[in-house]
């Protein structure tokens, strides 16, 4: 499988701080390889919307669907907490 990025995602990963960037990028990289590595913590969000979430951090979430053989980021954000 591979991870793409849509505009929106691509756009707050270039937002977020350099060192939570990074740490997102091996978490792609991460989905890429194993859905269910406990690092990503990926579980279905919405399941209406087909709409999974994935764990960068503590404190950020990113946002996925599976579409084929690609996992479509659409975003990432803060964990509401």
């Amino acid at each position: 499988m591979r991870v793409v990025l849509t505009r929106r995602a691509a756009r707050d990963l270039g937002s977020l701080p350099p060192r939570i960037q990074s740490v997102a990028r091996k978490q792609f990289e991460v989905l890429a390889k194993n859905i269910r590595h406990p690092s990503l913590r990926a579980k279905k969000y919405l399941e209406s919307e087909d709409l999974w979430q994935g764990r960068v951090n503590r404190d950020y979430r990113f946002y996925f669907r599976i579409v084929g053989d690609e996992y479509r980021v659409q975003m990432i954000i803060p964990h509401p907490k």
